[in-house]
């Protein structure tokens, strides 16, 4: 990445975090308060201070004034004792602004996941996403928390230090700044070059959990192979990666605090040779020496804070450009404008001259496709694999938007609704199921407010799940996870459960009896059949025998309809559905 969009990039990211933090302004502002008030009250005690020692000086050869030292000493007390706590109420305001900044970050992404399109997951892994709404989100929290009032006290005491530090004496003043310019430009040095390294640390970071997500969810699959050393070579080179970046940065970093402690050292000594050489010279008192100390400490202590915050602020940039990455990626178009819909849905749909290609590429999927299901019609769709099946059924859904003709519900092109309505007007089983950390009856309800437990119980009996459910601890109220050991068959009767209850107008199967034995997929057949009664239905089957009994079957072949017709039509004409239907039992 050149330097140009680089800096383009930190400048959009510095930006985004300044207007996302528009809400929480006055909280910001009352820490940044607060952090200066306690810095200023801490400034002023050095001038105290010098007054306590110059008066026990001069009291050395005559007598002490014990009032006056003991109440410049309690004024001592009371203004650390101020600064103390208005530094803690601004730590206490910080921490709760940054978090509920954090937490309004998660739910902004959270609901950026349903506003964006599906071709974006197709580009990103789950791990690197997840990556983004955890890592990258605490990081930048976490950093913001510690760094923005820390580097505005440290700013305020610089300038304040600076401030009285020409009003004690300039000449000492002069001394202290030219030995602190040189660590000052070795710090930036210092940043410019470990930003690149923060930037690929978060990077890697999200790279190597998307491949473990990955390894993770397959592992059946690497154990079957043995591939458990395939797996683990992409991981080792991620891990690689991942450690010499961290490396680079954390190293660049820490290299901050020794050269400033140096050059805070050398400094100090410089001070007070050039401090003890105008007190012999009568110039100044023993005590503006000593104040003159705690201002020098009070100068070189913040840039040594900055340089520590610095690695802080370059880990928040380099979490915050991948978040904000995240929340100004292309969404769906708003369909709040969408007033159109269905109420009594009869179920005629129509694909008129579609054509689509998948987002970012120039291959073309469906081509010029037109095809027609009536009122209560079972279309079943085959094809090898490859011709564009499940894609079709995923525009019916509106789950990608087509890049030409139309698609109608009775009528209505469905881009004239919103996906919402859409999405109603089917209930869909598709080849993998999905099952999450809850009771089977929350798993087969999902979303269905009001089911009865004899409704429940019925759909479980057509599926043949009933008397498997009785068998569990619990019922249908066992909760699904590591515990509870699932067929496959099992997890796709409860998604077929689930799509009965749903009970809407129409109804795709996207290979809903894939992992199921053939005497359950009788059983779920014949519930199907009754599941369809009424209902136009989309099935998607490579298993043959399964669709003998459609309407119409259409028959795909990359991307277009080159047969439609009955399963007796269709075998009568001896093409390409026949050769496919004839193949499968070729072997028998």
């Amino acid at each position: 990445m050149s330097n140009e969009i680089k800096a383009k990039n930190t400048k959009k990211t510095v930006k985004m975090l300044f207007s996302y933090s528009k809400k929480y302004f006055a909280g910001i502002a009352a820490a940044v308060i607060f952090a200066v008030a306690g810095t200023v009250i801490a400034l002023v005690g050095p001038e105290r201070l010098k007054d306590l020692t110059n008066l026990i000086t001069e009291g050395i050869t005559t007598s002490i004034d014990m009032p006056a030292v003991a109440r410049i000493g309690l004024l001592l007390v009371a203004l650390y004792a101020a600064s103390t706590l208005l530094n803690t109420l601004q730590g206490w305001i910080m921490a709760t602004v940054t978090q509920r900044m954090s937490q309004r970050m998660r739910a902004d992404i959270s609901k950026k996941i349903n506003r964006l399109p599906m071709w974006f997951y197709h580009k990103n892994t789950t791990g690197d996403i997840l990556s983004r709404i955890t890592n990258d989100v605490d990081s930048l929290g976490q950093n913001l928390n510690n760094s923005v009032t820390t580097i505005v006290t440290s700013l305020t005491m610089l300038a304040g230090s600076l401030i009285m530090m020409f009003i004690t004496n300039w000449i000492m003043t002069v001394t202290a700044i030219a030995s602190v310019v040189i660590g000052f430009v070795i710090m930036l040095l210092i940043m410019s070059k470990s930003q690149k390294h923060f930037d690929n640390q978060q990077k890697y970071l999200g790279q190597i959990n998307g491949h473990i997500e990955e390894a993770y969810t397959g592992h059946t699959v690497v154990k079957a192979y043995n591939g458990e050393q395939q797996m683990y070579e992409p991981f080792k080179s991620l891990n690689k990666a991942l450690k010499k970046s961290s490396f680079m940065a954390q190293f660049l970093s820490s290299l901050m605090m020794p050269v400033m402690t140096f050059v805070d050292n050398i400094g100090y000594v410089a001070v007070m040779v050039v401090g003890a050489a105008l007190a012999m010279k009568g110039t100044i008192s023993f005590g503006v020496i000593v104040a003159f100390l705690v201002y020098v400490r009070y100068f070189t202590q913040p840039i040594t804070q900055i340089a520590q915050q610095a690695q802080g602020l370059q880990m928040a940039l380099a979490a915050g450009e991948r978040v904000f990455e995240f929340l100004d990626a292309e969404e769906m178009p708003e369909e709040e404008a969408k007033h159109t819909e269905l109420k009594a849905v009869t179920g005629h749909v129509e694909f008129k001259n579609v054509t689509f290609g998948y987002e970012g590429t120039n291959k073309t999927i469906i081509h010029n496709f037109s095809a027609a299901a009536k009122p209560g019609q079972k279309i079943a769709i085959v094809g090898p694999t490859g011709a564009g099946k499940t894609t079709l059924v995923n525009l019916l859904m509106r789950f990608h938007e087509i890049n030409g003709g139309e698609i109608l519900i009775d009528g209505i092109p469905i881009r004239e609704m919103t996906r919402e309505q859409v999405h109603s007007l089917f209930c869909m089983v598709l080849q993998d199921t999905w099952l999450f950390e809850g009771t089977i009856r929350e798993n087969i309800v999902y979303n269905k407010q009001n089911v009865s437990d004899e409704a429940l119980k019925k759909a479980c009996k057509a599926v043949g799940l009933h008397h498997f459910i009785r068998t569990l601890p619990k019922g249908y109220d066992t909760v699904i996870n590591d515990k509870i050991n699932l067929s496959a068959g099992q997890r796709q009767q409860i998604t077929i459960a689930r799509a009965m209850i749903d009970d809407a107008p129409m109804l795709i199967l996207d290979e809903a009896t894939s992992s199921i034995d053939t005497r359950t997929e009788v059983l779920i057949q014949n519930a199907m059949d009754k599941l369809m009664q009424g209902r136009t239905s989309f099935v998607i089957a490579h298993r043959l025998s399964t669709i003998k009994n459609a309407d119409v079957i259409l028959v795909l072949k990359d991307g277009d309809i080159i047969e439609s017709g009955s399963h007796e039509d269709l075998m009568e004409k001896g093409g390409f559905y026949a050769e496919l239907y004839n193949s499968q039992f070729e072997a028998a």
